[in-house]
């Protein structure tokens, strides 16, 4: 017969304690009252139909296609049906709140910040010797080599190895400001002459510049982020008392 554990609440502070967890665990809390308490002001309601439709993307979201499935996971996380419908409310008012407080400034933002939300398709290897980077830059300018045959011969991860090299549409935000000058003032296709950087000598084949456009999708981005600026904002002006 296998030995039983008894698992109390005063055990599970405990282990969040010593995990160090107990600052996340704060802050989302104090996030879920920010919410909650904001919502309340703004007057946000929810109606069965709606929190049914949020408790149904949730099952969709975690993969949970049958009762089994929810009631496994249920299980798994200790939670209860009324400990769900919770999950799914916050959930909804979370992108209520938002769209109330940020719809209205998400064009306007993204207008004043057009560049940082600008892409570039890119093809990129990076050598820790620069002689050795500016060879292969001008054996790829003179056609003996093909950026791919470089990046084959030279790239130590795999599948950045397989791919070319190829880094996929990476937005300026997300490159090293020396490579963010020298992309974006690319006329692709165009092979950069080598970067150097902190992390290396980087070679860069530039295929296309992307301009930012103010889509579904880049909509609900800045709408998000803004909302989670302004809940970081909240959490710093708040005094919090823990009683354990």
């Amino acid at each position: 017969m296998s030995p039983i554990i008894t698992i109390t609440s005063e055990d599970i502070v405990a282990q969040l304690k010593i995990s160090c967890k107990i600052p996340e665990i704060i802050e989302k809390i104090i996030t879920r009252k920010i919410i909650s308490v904001a919502a309340e002001e703004a007057g946000i309601k929810v109606d069965d139909k709606a929190l049914q439709k949020m408790a149904d993307n949730l099952r969709l979201t975690n993969n949970l296609l049958t009762v089994d499935d929810t009631w496994a996971w249920l299980k798994k996380y200790c939670l209860s049906l009324d400990d769900f419908e919770e999950i799914a409310y916050t959930s909804f008012i979370s992108i209520k709140l938002a769209t109330h407080l940020f719809a209205d400034k998400v064009e306007p933002y993204f207008f004043e910040n057009q560049l940082y939300y600008s892409g570039v398709v890119m093809y990129e290897v990076v050598f820790n010797d620069e002689d050795l980077a500016v060879e292969m830059f001008y054996a790829i300018k003179e056609g003996e080599m093909s950026f791919y045959d470089v990046a084959h011969k030279y790239i130590q991860d795999t599948e950045l190895r397989r791919q070319g090299g190829y880094r996929g549409i990476v937005h300026r935000k997300d490159l090293k400001p020396e490579i963010s000058a020298a992309v974006f003032a690319a006329k692709p296709p165009q092979l950069l002459k080598p970067i150097v950087t902190s992390s290396g000598v980087n070679l860069i084949l530039v295929e296309e510049i992307i301009q930012p456009q103010l889509n579904h999708d880049l909509r609900k981005k800045i709408n998000s982020d803004l909302f989670f600026d302004w809940i970081k904002q909240k959490i710093d002006n708040w005094d919090v008392i823990i009683n354990f």
